[in-house]
């Protein structure tokens, strides 16, 4: 049996039937508001990616259905943990193309601002991509990548690079800038915020830059990153050498 699938931050007891009714309330509310929020906002692959997962707002999507479909299209699929887990567990479940989701959600009190990642963030914000067959890729490889950070003492700045791209990053889609970074499509605030304040910097994308790049968690943020296309962010990552970005 794969070790990462018995460890004590999988949530392995989880079942969709210990989501409430007030759950499914919550899910339903966030889903409206930033379905409103981001139709001409979101990349065009997050709302594909919705549509072919059929992630609607009646209710928590069961993870299960989820999977048969993720499988078929990318060989990815959703495990249950309890939370954070460990950077070497995240990126392991990523290089077996297993995307780690928790499995709780906000309380009402915390519809506008969590800290930590829930359902609706990694469900909703980050699942809709990994049926792109690019952006799957690019996951995998990330979580290669991420293990070999660990190794070579580089895992701040692969966390940095994880940061501006997959939670924060804006891409360019048929001229216009769109949204495609989980913390922004999981966010009231920023998906506005990001694309139509005047004051963060929106800048192109460069892998280099991007791990050398201050952030708070706390905070919107100072800074995006913007890339050309999916095909562009998975080759950077291949060209990344992290001996290389030691030794700078």
């Amino acid at each position: 049996m794969n070790h990462l699938l018995v460890h004590p931050m999988v949530h392995t007891t989880h079942t969709w039937d210990s989501f409430t009714a007030e759950d499914h309330h919550t899910w339903h509310f966030l889903f409206e508001r930033q379905s409103r929020i981001l139709k001409d906002r979101a990349s065009q692959e997050i709302l594909k990616g919705m549509k072919k997962l059929d992630i609607c707002s009646n209710q928590i999507p069961r993870f299960e259905a989820l999977n048969e479909i993720l499988q078929k299209a990318t060989g990815f699929s959703i495990i249950p943990v309890r939370g954070f887990i460990p950077e070497d567990l995240f990126f392991g479940f990523l290089a077996q193309r297993k995307f780690p989701s928790t499995c709780f959600i906000r309380k009402p009190p915390q519809l506008d601002y969590l800290q930590e990642p829930d359902i609706f963030h990694d469900v909703f914000g980050h699942v809709p991509l990994l049926v792109n067959p690019v952006f799957a890729d690019f996951m995998e490889a990330f979580g290669r990548k991420g293990l070999e950070a660990i190794n070579h003492g580089c895992l701040k700045l692969a966390a940095a690079l994880y940061w501006f791209t997959v939670e924060f990053g804006l891409i360019q889609e048929a001229g216009n800038l769109r949204i495609y970074g989980a913390g922004i499509l999981s966010s009231k605030g920023e998906s506005i915020y990001a694309l139509e304040d005047a004051e963060p910097k929106r800048i192109p994308f460069h892998v280099d830059q991007a791990m050398h790049t201050f952030y708070r968690t706390d905070i919107l943020q100072d800074t995006y990153f913007v890339i050309e296309s999916f095909d562009d962010l998975f080759e950077a990552l291949q060209d990344l050498d992290w001996q290389t970005v030691k030794g700078k």
